[in-house]
């Protein structure tokens, strides 16, 4: 199947001619304001492969989660990820619904890993289309063998990750709300811990009031063997998202605490709770949704 750069490098060549953004992340850059003029190509290329029937399921619920965002209440979205689409197909839909959707998908903030910024030129002129803040995933340390490349990699991410959480915070209490993806990286078929939530996940329901679970059946971009971004293989699909009811994070991390055998970590148990809930949300879809591609 053909890749994003192979179909469509005129648009990829203006994208990356109108990127604002820097490869490199510092403290000073974490938080990235979405760029609108490469967001018009990006809706073109989910314009060209989305099929009929494409949709968000009780998309009211999240015009109830805005609502309550816009009086002062923090809110979150942890939803399922398979591709690096499921946020722009996820905002496209948005827009598209109503002008309360519209708004919405601008109100969103996604927490978007350092290699979207430095994998590519190609791979930033797409992300940066999106409003997003920046953080150094602790996966990133967990390969970094060298001692004094990890000592180095350990203040790099600390002082990125503390700045990332000054702008999330500022950002969840301005009508803003907070998108992230638990598993913390794209799910590979045949690689069950792509699916693992990561335990930083407890730490984000402690210090928010509200939040839905996003989960997705379908995918126009597809992962390469490879794993390299840029090789990203376009299909058309139908894709489909459903939204969980509103649930208060203090009593879904306490009943999952409660529910915890006495010899596990905490935070990790609270993410794989997430996880579990998002994979129910995903295998309802499946149930109705016309798979193409």
């Amino acid at each position: 199947m053909p890749t994003i750069a192979e179909v469509y490098r005129t648009h990829l060549a203006a994208m990356i001619q109108n990127t604002s953004q820097n490869q490199e992340v510092t403290e000073k850059n974490v938080f990235q304001p979405g760029n609108p003029v490469n967001r018009k190509y990006v809706d073109k290329v989910i314009e060209d492969h989305l099929l009929p029937g494409s949709r968000i399921i009780n998309i009211e619920t999240l015009y109830e989660l805005h609502r309550r965002s816009k009086e002062g209440k923090s809110c979150l979205i942890l939803m399922e990820h398979y591709s690096n689409f499921d946020l722009p197909v996820f905002i496209y839909l948005l827009s598209r619904s109503s002008p309360e959707g519209q708004a919405l998908a601008e109100s969103i903030v996604a927490m978007a890993g350092l290699k979207l910024n430095v994998e590519s030129k190609a791979v930033l002129a797409f992300s940066e289309a999106y409003s997003r803040i920046v953080i150094y995933p602790s996966r990133y340390l967990e390969k970094i063998t060298d001692p004094e490349e990890q000592k180095e990699a350990r203040r790099k991410s600390s002082v990125i990750n503390r700045a990332a959480l000054h702008h999330m915070v500022r950002c969840k209490h301005s009508g803003h709300i907070i998108l992230v993806f638990p598993s913390g990286t794209r799910y590979r078929p045949g690689n069950p811990d792509t699916k693992r939530g990561l335990k930083e996940i407890d730490s984000y329901l402690k210090v928010f009031d509200y939040m839905v679970l996003i989960g997705i059946g379908g995918n126009i971009l597809r992962i390469h063997p490879s794993g390299e971004m840029e090789e990203d293989q376009l299909f058309k699909d139908t894709v489909v998202y459903k939204v969980s009811p509103i649930l208060e994070c203090e009593i879904f991390r306490n009943e999952a605490r409660s529910r915890a055998p006495a010899d596990v970590d905490l935070k990790q148990f609270v993410a794989d709770e997430v996880m579990r809930e998002l994979e129910k949300l995903h295998e309802e879809i499946e149930q109705i949704r016309e798979p193409k591609g």
